[in-house]
């Protein structure tokens, strides 16, 4: 009986998904009636009561807030600006130089934001209209912003990655450093889109474009502080000096400071980034309550064992079902955005790959990758539409779909990649773990 109520629920769940009931919400609605189905009311109200609490006081659920408030400090406040001309200072030469300038830049961004959104939203304000003037097709320079906004959520510090490894129970910074990998590769796999349009189609794309002089220690200057900061975060994170929290919280004061003293810390800045603090962070903890309560609602049900189980005993390979589990993330990517993908899906696959025996670090890499992708696959892809909004002036929601085509093929090659070489992701947190484990 309780298996059946589990299976209801996942139905009753994706049903409330479709007709676009909040995730939140519906995982909350399910997991409660689920389990007061089960087993009673009080026990239900008990879980409803409890969980919000637990998950919240995690401590490493800390390092979203600040590592948020970094980014949106360093955004609203205009640390991250010359990012682009910095890029375009040392690749604008280069066949497709201002689109490469944009994929890097988008990296750089993507060290500070954390988000996919936020990294597609400022390059394309900025990095846009320079293509454009410089005679590129506007399709193919938003659908190159847009593209490059999704590794905003594969270099740390990545927000998905951190709710991830809480979800998961691993560690945040292996995760991360697998992310760096994938990150520094889907980027190269842009460049390389670029240049091969450039060579074949000068057309859509100036093999050289035609920017004035840049002034390269100048545009270094000005984003060398910002970079600094990236550099001691990191270092003092992936060396042992600080937890992912304790980082985030580093580089939230690092950025307030450095921003005030170059006397971009506006009262308006500082209100805003904090009310987008809270305002996201809220949304995430809200999600991430309804996901832990699906777990247990999975988990007393038996649902999670009779996957398991069926899989198992099925004979599939750990092929077949990690083919079976991509394609469900790139379907899903297509109507939900990557925060409620990911938690609605974890309960139930996270299981898999643990009976299967594969790394949970290298996962959740993949799972990020694929949700990233999903941000630019037509019908929802969410940074298509930010770029629409940045960019109205010069394209068409679906011209930046026609644009983003060729950076989705490379997407595939490099999730293929992830799949066939899982060394790419496991590489340096293995090497993070010889060095701490060595005496």
């Amino acid at each position: 009986m309780s298996v059946e109520i589990g299976l209801w629920g996942v139905a009753i769940l994706m049903g409330l998904l479709v007709l676009r009931l909040p995730v939140a919400l519906a995982l909350i609605i399910v997991s409660f009636a689920g389990i007061w189905a089960m087993i009673g009311w009080n026990p239900a109200m008990g879980i409803l009561s409890n969980t919000p609490y637990s998950f919240a006081a995690k401590w490493t659920m800390s390092a979203v807030p600040m590592f948020l408030l970094m980014g949106f400090i360093a955004y609203h406040t205009g640390l991250t600006g010359g990012l682009f001309e910095a890029a375009k200072a040392l690749l604008a030469r280069l066949p497709g130089g201002l689109a490469i300038s944009s994929v890097f830049a988008c990296s750089g961004f993507a060290a500070v934001s954390g988000s996919s959104l936020a990294c597609a939203a400022a390059m394309g304000r900025i990095a846009i209209p320079e293509m454009v003037k410089a005679g590129y097709r506007p399709s193919i320079a938003s659908g190159c912003i847009a593209a490059g906004g999704t590794i905003g959520a594969l270099i740390p510090p990545s927000i998905l990655m951190i709710i991830y490894g809480v979800i998961a129970e691993t560690s945040i910074i292996e995760v991360f450093l697998g992310g760096i990998a994938i990150g520094l590769l889907t980027a190269i796999s842009y460049c390389m889109v670029v240049l091969v349009i450039a060579w074949l189609r000068p057309d859509i794309i100036p093999r050289q474009a035609h920017v004035e002089k840049a002034h390269l220690w100048r545009s270094l200057a000005q984003v060398a502080p910002i970079l600094t900061l990236i550099g001691f975060i990191f270092g003092g994170l992936f060396s042992g000096l600080f937890t992912a929290t304790q980082a985030g919280a580093v580089g939230a004061l690092g950025t307030i400071i450095l921003a005030a003293s170059m006397g971009r810390l506006t009262r308006k800045a500082f209100t805003d980034s904090v009310t987008e603090t809270v305002i996201t962070t809220s949304s995430l903890l809200i999600i991430g309550i309804g996901a832990t309560m699906f777990t247990r609602f999975l988990g007393l049900s038996g649902v999670s064992n009779l996957i398991s189980s069926f899989v198992a005993g099925s004979g599939m390979t750990y092929v077949t079902v990690l083919l079976v589990i991509i394609i469900i993330y790139l379907i899903l990517g297509t109507f939900m955005e990557p925060f409620g993908a990911m938690l609605v899906t974890l309960p139930i696959f996270l299981p898999l790959i643990d009976a299967q025996g594969l790394s949970l670090v290298w996962f959740g890499v993949l799972v990020v990758k694929l949700l990233e992708v999903g941000m630019i696959t037509p019908p929802v892809g969410m940074n298509v539409f930010v770029i629409k909004n940045v960019a109205s002036r010069y394209v068409t929601v679906t011209e930046v779909f026609r644009g983003v085509l060729p950076f989705i093929l490379a997407d595939f090659v490099v999730v293929a990649l992830i799949v066939a070489f899982p060394a790419l992701v496991l590489f340096l947190p293995e090497l993070m773990s010889s060095n701490v484990a060595r005496p």
